[in-house]
């Protein structure tokens, strides 16, 4: 189900290392009248016991080991904390975020899982936060300014960081979409009547989410869609691409928005679906289309982007749908006779599918090209803006600076090294089953 099969497996391989421990240390006494062990408690070990309770409840900002569902311990930092129930210290679980990892493992943990020999004091970094929030110098204010994320460039920086607090515990932990149910990444600002809700239940036609199973039974006997709200732009074999214009749709778009922004860290929520164009891949056979990803853009752009936001949903990770997504968005800039780039910043894992793209596409090129190609001609034959190209050869190290002008250096040697390293190019656009009209020239 989802990405929970880890979490469950790695829960139960730590329960089962944990009897065997049990096990191993109350040997068995053997013969008549045998009495059971007696382990008595030494001053020490209660005095370690009191020392580990007064510790408890962590303060928010407290940096200590946890362990990960893998098993093992991993430095985590209290983002925030809840009591459950009255009367104990240890009624209290803590919303946690392990700091080697990306902030859409964030997780609600119990103090069990805490190793609270190893609290950190918070004193020091309550201070500095004290400090930095009250004075900054000119390099921290350039910074921040540089770090802004999408959608928030405008936001000074108390304002991002009244934002971040805002958004920085997940909302809804699970959803489930058709016959998935998926742990969800980051927080999104649902409707306030929606805080209560741990868990919600999407139509994975129309998007409309409800907070209980039955209320979505009674919603999928009455729903007549089998696919999503748009025009299907593109068939083939069970892959199906449909078109969904914000403003013909604009419940669809906004609810697609409330879904995307569970697995994107830095995705601006637009209530305002109108501008935008929303393109749905989708996994089809007899019971309907199943939507497995999708990117939006924006109907005109004058920064040239043709594509706003990209998003493969978790259970359809790592099948090459993401890379597909990203070479449709450049057969419809090919379509439209314009280079295209993708709206900036790009997340973490869109950095990396954006890279692996333009390195294959272009040292494929590179490998069967002879004689001499100019980066203006690259462009033109990939619909790859120019800078794009320009810092992706240059990161390869394919390109010099020579007498005024960039020198593509292609050794044949060299581009298979680096291709065998861009791994596999995903799925393939069949550009013949694409039946597509630009925005502009609709009627």
């Amino acid at each position: 189900m989802g990405s929970m099969d880890t979490s469950m497996s790695a829960e139960n391989g730590s329960a089962t290392h944990a009897t065997a421990m049990l096990n191993g240390d109350q040997k068995p006494v053997v013969g008549d009248g045998a009495s059971p062990p007696v382990i008595e408690t030494t001053p020490e070990s209660d005095m370690l016991k009191k020392l580990k309770a007064s510790m408890l409840p962590l303060e928010v900002g407290t940096r200590v080991m946890c362990r990960w569902r893998d098993g093992k311990y991993h430095p985590v930092k209290v983002i925030e904390r809840r009591k459950l129930n009255c009367g104990s210290v240890c009624d209290y679980e803590y919303y946690v975020h392990y700091t080697e990892f990306n902030r859409r493992l964030d997780e609600w943990v119990k103090p069990e899982q805490l190793d609270l020999d190893s609290v950190e004091a918070v004193v020091d970094e309550k201070v500095e936060d004290k400090v930095t929030s009250l004075k900054m110098t000119r390099h921290q204010k350039r910074k921040i300014d540089e770090t802004h994320v999408e959608g928030h460039e405008e936001l000074d920086a108390a304002s991002l960081r009244e934002h971040e607090e805002f958004t920085k515990v997940k909302n809804i932990a699970t959803i489930e979409l058709g016959r998935y149910e998926i742990e969800t990444w980051y927080f999104s600002p649902f409707p306030p009547e929606y805080n209560d809700s741990l868990k919600l239940y999407f139509c994975e036609f129309c998007l409309s989410f409800m907070k209980r199973k039955e209320q979505l039974q009674r919603h999928m006997r009455k729903c007549d869609l089998k696919h999503p709200p748009g025009d299907e732009i593109y068939r083939s074999g069970t892959l199906s691409m449909f078109e969904v214009d914000g403003k013909k749709n604009k419940v669809y778009g906004q609810n697609l928005c409330y879904l995307a922004k569970l697995f994107l860290d830095h995705k601006t929520l637009y209530y305002d679906v109108d501008l935008f164009l929303f393109y749905i891949l989708c996994e089809c056979d007899d019971r309907g289309c199943h939507m497995v990803g999708y990117f939006s853009k924006e109907k005109h752009s004058e920064e040239s982007y043709n594509l706003a936001c990209i998003l493969t949903l978790p259970p359809y990770q790592r099948k090459g749908y993401g890379k597909f997504l990203i070479a449709f968005s450049y057969e419809l800039s090919k379509k439209e006779g314009k280079v295209g780039t993708p709206e900036r910043p790009l997340s973490d894992l869109g950095l990396l599918s954006y890279r692996g793209y333009w390195t294959r596409v272009l040292l494929e090129i590179l490998k069967k090209h002879k004689g001499n190609i100019s980066i203006k001609e690259l462009s033109d034959m990939t619909a790859i803006k120019a800078d794009d190209i320009l810092s992706t050869l240059q990161n390869l190290e394919l390109i010099q600076y020579r007498k005024g002008q960039h020198v593509i250096c292609a050794d044949p040697k060299v581009l298979d090294r680096h291709l065998k390293a861009a791994g596999r190019g995903g799925l393939e656009v069949d550009v013949s089953k694409l039946i597509w009209t630009p925005y502009k020239e609709q009627g």
